[in-house]
């Protein structure tokens, strides 16, 4: 019996028992709470103390830094250059992944999909699920040539159209060529089998995608006829005049949505972070998704001057944040409705994710999450770190510091040491007195 999917059908029927992914229910995601901005950041209450040995923990490097400590309040408790503008690193992907929740939902799946035309030819569309593999590919086959199913096996050659990005759109344009080779720099498509690396990174995924899949047809002892088509956006899909007659022949779903952020955040996995940005903004094109994430940063009110997004994974060199921006973003997803899937997608000091291996075992172990970032000449780190009073949203960004994580690991330590503020008693003391 067929099951109805808007919009397009799912034959239950086609494939051996087993093989049939499964059809996860989503929940839909609140609208962006524009309505309630954050409270401004309040930079006449600053903790002095802080302030000053957040000076002194730069030494002579105060240029190159961009410091920013906030409380639940939005209190500018320390600020070194905090409105200075800078290269994020892999920071960049607290923004991307921020977006992606709040408009996606923590249990959306990005779907691949193998789809029946009403003439019989077949499609396959995907949206860029990182841990496509092998195993799916031959499922995909399997389907096409309806093998294992109620209707046998199709007379012919199958005739597949694959929906993928033009190369154009593999890799942001500012990406050093040399980044291209590796794993890290894989390039961005929608049907990326292992996230389009083996070791290094594929540097034609299409072509490989082809190839491997006419291997495993004829494996069979089927035929397939393959052509390139453009892809279709989620909302070219929903208007497509003959999407009533569209049979999903199968289908294969991504982890969900928190499990895609922990990839992106804890592991720093550039392929899924600029997945999830393109598909947030359901556009594809880099620069097109980079606007519509610059403006989702305007939308929550957060301090936007000098923001410049140029991809969702922080490896171009031409994306600028500043720290206060990124301290105030994670004071605002700290109030969203998903705060503790965004929370749980970072690495934890000294126990998980590109933080495990430090501060273990001192008084930042286990209560800072966060993520880092680096590239040649820049190093980053932001998150939460919880003390006696209450969380503390830092951010550190350095372009071109000699001794980084000396610095870093020095801060934190500060901002545990003056939390609560000690001068932050007298004036409360004061006040009541006067009452």
């Amino acid at each position: 019996m067929n099951t109805r999917i808007c919009p397009f059908v799912l034959l239950a029927a086609t494939l051996p028992a087993g093989v049939q992914a499964e059809v996860i229910p989503l929940i839909s995601p609140p609208a962006p709470e524009t309505q309630q901005p954050l409270p401004e950041l309040q930079k006449a209450r600053s903790c002095q103390p802080l302030q000053s040995a957040i000076q002194a923990n730069l030494g002579s490097e105060p240029r190159v830094w961009s410091v920013t400590v906030l409380n639940s309040d939005g209190d500018l408790l320390g600020d070194i250059n905090g409105s200075i503008a800078r290269i994020p690193a892999s920071n960049q992907k607290l923004i991307s992944t921020a977006y992606a929740l709040d408009r996606l939902g923590p249990d959306f799946r990005l779907k691949t999909r193998l789809i029946q035309r009403p003439d019989g030819s077949m499609e396959l569309n995907g949206e860029g699920d990182p841990d496509l593999g092998i195993a799916g590919l031959q499922r995909f086959a399997l389907a096409a040539l309806r093998q294992g199913g109620s209707r046998g096996v199709t007379s012919g050659p199958v005739n597949l159209m694959v929906r993928e990005e033009p190369r154009r759109n593999w890799w942001p344009s500012d990406w050093h060529p040399a980044d291209r080779g590796y794993a890290y720099g894989a390039p961005i498509t929608r049907l990326a089998l292992t996230s389009n690396a083996v070791g290094g990174a594929v540097s034609d995924p299409y072509n490989r995608l082809q190839r491997l899949f006419q291997k495993e047809v004829q494996r069979r002892g089927g035929a397939v006829r393959i052509q390139q088509a453009q892809p279709l956006s989620m909302a070219e899909i929903s208007n497509r005049g003959d999407r009533e007659e569209m049979v999903v022949l199968h289908e294969e779903t991504s982890a969900p949505m928190h499990a895609l952020l922990s990839l992106a955040n804890t592991e720093s996995h550039n392929f899924t972070a600029e997945v999830l940005m393109r598909q947030a903004a359901d556009l594809w094109d880099v620069k097109a998704a980079s606007r519509a994430t610059e403006r989702w940063m305007w939308e929550q009110g957060l301090p936007v001057q000098g923001l410049r997004v140029a991809d969702g994974s922080g490896l171009s060199r031409n994306n600028r944040v500043t720290s206060q921006t990124i301290a105030a973003l994670l004071m605002r997803m700290d109030q969203h409705p998903y705060a503790p899937y965004y929370q749980a997608s970072m690495a934890i000091a000294g126990q998980r994710g590109t933080l495990r291996n430090l501060y273990r075992g001192t008084p930042i172990d286990g209560r800072f999450r966060g993520k880092t970032g680096t590239i040649s000449g820049v190093r980053s780190i932001s998150g939460i770190l919880q003390t006696a009073d209450g969380p503390r949203y830092v951010s550190m960004i350095s372009n071109g510091s000699t001794r980084p994580n000396t610095v870093i690991g020095q801060i934190l330590r500060s901002v545990l040491k003056f939390s609560p503020c000690p001068s932050s008693v007298a004036p409360a003391m004061l006040h009541g007195g006067r009452g």
